[in-house]
């Protein structure tokens, strides 16, 4: 297994786009780390660098310490699974899956016996006569999997190996991925634009904007504390609300002006904000609490939509010019028209600076490790 190492990794085409931009990041030896973000952020153009198929324009690139930058890919010890399986049509399973071992000039008995033993493992061992156009998604995507395990390589890249995948099959695949790569204990680098995956599979995850990366943490750490206003945009099932607030104070200490609303100052933020500060006051809708009873210190406004999520509800209430959202347990449902009171939970609210949207914020209480980068123009 092998560690990777970027020191100012930089990928740029012809006509000044720069893919990937001074990238300094280390994915330590046996873990399982995802690469997020949108369409165009840089995430495959980065994976496709560590595996060879990109030629750096410059920077430095380690696995396990060795410096591969400009090593051709089979001389990298990487396997890479692609979005749409790359299966060799014309080939049956078990010559796929032994196709990386005939590269390397294992002798015929020899390769066959290894793709046998591991499509054992994955449950292919009654398909290994099949051709590609034969089998499911699933199944091709096992059989990716299995070419790939079966080379024994250091490290495996995964360019959003499930995005063929229906949903429910996703689901399945991707606790099946991730239980493989811990008993494998291979160095993962897996890229999606889907932050679910990222969340539910990683044991760490960058996500990335324009070819930069904007946080570096677990899954909880940029879930909870996202380190700008593109990261808490990004990461969620719904958007993060973030509210324009202005930093007021009193005899009694220093709150946050909504409009006419005042609200206590975040926990996470508490020490760290001046009297006049604009603001951005960032709540999830699962920590944002709903009444429909009016309540002191809290948002009013009038529910404008309302979408069943199965065993709860998103709650969209228009306050002035804005769209807030919340979500309420399955039966609390309020009314389309109903008026409406929202208030952040204090524990859970973040504050960000209206001018750069960075978070303000106490460093965290537990160990956890969370390296930010700062957002840049």
């Amino acid at each position: 297994m092998a560690s990777i190492e970027m020191r100012g990794l930089t990928k740029a085409y012809p006509g000044g786009v720069t893919a990937v931009d001074q990238l300094d990041l280390t994915i330590a030896d046996g873990e399982f780390f995802a690469l997020l973000g949108p369409s165009g952020c840089g995430k495959t153009t980065l994976l496709r660098t560590i595996a060879g198929l990109e030629r750096a324009t410059s920077g430095t690139l380690l696995l396990g310490g060795r410096d591969v930058t400009t090593a051709a890919p089979g001389k990298r010890d990487v396997a890479m699974v692609f979005q749409d399986y790359a299966l060799f049509p014309h080939m049956n399973v078990t010559d796929n899956i032994a196709y990386p071992l005939r590269i390397q000039k294992v002798a015929l008995a020899e390769r066959r016996r290894k793709a046998h033993e591991t499509a054992e493992g994955l449950g292919l061992a009654e398909l290994m006569d099949r051709r590609p156009g034969q089998l499911s998604g699933g199944q091709q995507q096992r059989v990716a999997l299995a070419r790939a395990i079966a080379y024994r390589p250091q490290v495996f890249l995964f360019d959003e190996p499930l995005s063929n995948l229906d949903a429910r099959l996703r689901l399945e695949a991707r606790t099946f991925l991730k239980r493989l790569q811990g008993e494998l204990g291979v160095t993962t680098v897996f890229v999606t634009h889907d932050q679910a995956e990222a969340l539910a599979m990683a044991d760490r995850m960058a996500v990335m904007e324009s070819g930069r990366i904007r946080q570096v943490g677990t899954p909880s750490d940029i879930f909870h504390r996202p380190a700008n206003v593109f990261v808490a945009n990004f990461i969620g099932s719904t958007p993060m609300n973030l509210l324009p607030a202005r930093v007021a104070g009193t005899a009694a200490g220093l709150h946050l002006m909504l409009g006419d609303v005042r609200l206590r100052v975040p926990v996470m933020a508490a020490g760290l904000l001046h009297e006049d500060d604009e603001v951005l006051l960032g709540s999830r809708p699962e920590y944002t609490d709903l009444s429909v009873d009016q309540r002191p210190d809290s948002l009013p406004g009038t529910v404008a939509v309302v979408e069943n999520l199965g065993a709860a509800a998103l709650v969209s209430v228009e306050i002035g010019d804005l769209m807030v959202q919340a979500v309420v347990p399955e039966g609390d449902e309020p009314r389309v028209g109903e008026p409406a009171w929202l208030t952040p939970q204090n524990a859970r609210a973040l504050v960000y600076r209206r001018a750069d949207g960075i978070l303000v914020a106490n460093e965290p209480e537990s160990p956890a490790a969370e390296r930010t980068v700062p957002v840049t123009a």
